[in-house]
């Protein structure tokens, strides 16, 4: 799917409309195009269209404030249809168009797993939001998290669940795919230094529609605290309704999932006083503030880390290649991993050697549906 300058302010009119000086200024105008790949279909198609609000706005920025090296920044959109193999052939029509200077891929990191060789191969800066801290170890100088990666997830959610809840014997329930694993192995790793134990590690399969076994195994294993790994908002929202109707109402500390809009409207009440990590929380800086305003004002809805994330994507690729007065990949790579103290919507910036942009994580609470921001724990990097 291509979106023109045209189609984007078609698209968006009435509510991040483009100023008609800058329409005409780049009337004639060549753009410098980045291509993302999303769910545009399946079983996260709605959670696509936040992803891609929250790029489109960043595009809107950008080309007001004089696009990339003079000219506007135009976007791209593939359908990875919710699956791995769809993910990949997505990518490989991108990558098949010489004019497409960088790429967005995925939130999941079983399909950032998939898409990694031709990313590799295509030799070109991509922003991604998957949390498996593989991702960023693959000995591939292209990628760039621009969400924490789950080292810190897993280190987070310990050590509130055991220091400020007090809590000790924890159940892990995690999706068996690359970030739930690596989210689960994070998060248990992470026990002993916070003084607690594992009573459970329970493993489910992508997209199951009866969540009871693992519900039952939470109950019965004489856990006082759940921590999550939920890859897809809809598995975590059948998860919660189940987990509620069989009485479990023990303390749950979950991954950013937790708090995506998707699975709020899913589960309703069923999520009510729980805790999640959020790397993004409307109310954990100014920046995120400004980002959600514009947000609700495109969406009519609250924003979540779909959308704040390709939000800072487009905005740092742009500002990477005015940094680097160039578009060429190897100088953009370059400027990318220069970046920072860069205040985004998720947090402030500073791109480690390993592309990892992010080194800390918000808490936040579910209250009655609203979701308030309690605080933000930081780690300090290695940029070296």
């Amino acid at each position: 799917m291509l979106m023109t300058r045209r189609g984007f302010t078609t698209a968006l009119a009435g509510t991040v409309a483009a100023p008609a000086l800058i329409r005409t200024a780049f009337a004639q105008a060549a753009t410098v195009k980045i291509g993302m790949v999303m769910p545009m279909t399946g079983a996260a198609a709605e959670s696509g269209s936040f992803a891609q609000t929250g790029a489109r706005i960043a595009l809107e920025q950008v080309n007001k404030a004089g696009g990339v090296l003079g000219k506007p920044i135009e976007l791209i959109f593939e359908d990875d249809q919710t699956t791995n193999p769809g993910a990949v052939l997505a990518f490989s029509k991108l990558a098949s168009q010489p004019d497409i200077v960088a790429f967005l891929g995925s939130i999941r990191s079983t399909q950032m797993h998939a898409m990694a060789p031709d990313m590799l191969k295509a030799g070109k800066p991509v922003g991604f939001g998957g949390t498996d801290p593989n991702l960023t170890k693959l000995n591939n100088p292209w990628l760039f998290r621009f969400r924490p990666n789950d080292s810190y997830s897993g280190r987070v959610i310990a050590q509130y669940g055991s220091k400020e809840l007090g809590k000790k014997k924890w159940a892990i329930v995690h999706s068996t795919d690359a970030f739930g694993t690596a989210g689960a192995k994070a998060l248990t790793d992470s026990l002993p230094e916070n003084g607690a134990t594992l009573a459970l590690d329970q493993g489910y399969a992508n997209q199951s529609q009866d969540f009871t076994p693992v519900v039952l195994a939470v109950r019965q294993s004489g856990a006082d605290i759940l921590g999550t790994y939920f890859t897809f908002e809809t598995d975590l929202g059948i998860f919660a309704r189940q987990l509620r109707q069989l009485g479990v109402t023990i303390p749950w500390v979950g991954s950013p999932s937790i708090v995506n809009v998707s699975a709020l409207k899913l589960a309703g009440p069923a999520l009510y006083n729980t805790y999640g990590v959020a790397d993004y929380a409307e109310d954990s800086s100014d920046a995120s503030r400004a980002f959600g305003k514009v947000y609700r004002e495109v969406r009519k809805v609250a924003p979540d880390n779909q959308s704040s994330w390709t939000f800072d994507a487009v905005t740092c690729l742009a500002l990477a290649m005015n940094k680097a007065g160039s578009t060429e990949p190897g100088k953009v790579r370059e400027a990318m991993l220069a970046i920072r103290g860069h205040k985004g919507a998720e947090g402030e910036y500073n791109f480690d050697k390993n592309g990892d942009g992010l080194h800390g994580y918000n808490i936040v609470k579910n209250e009655k549906g609203d979701i308030k921001f309690d605080k933000r724990l930081d780690f300090t990097p290695n940029l070296g």
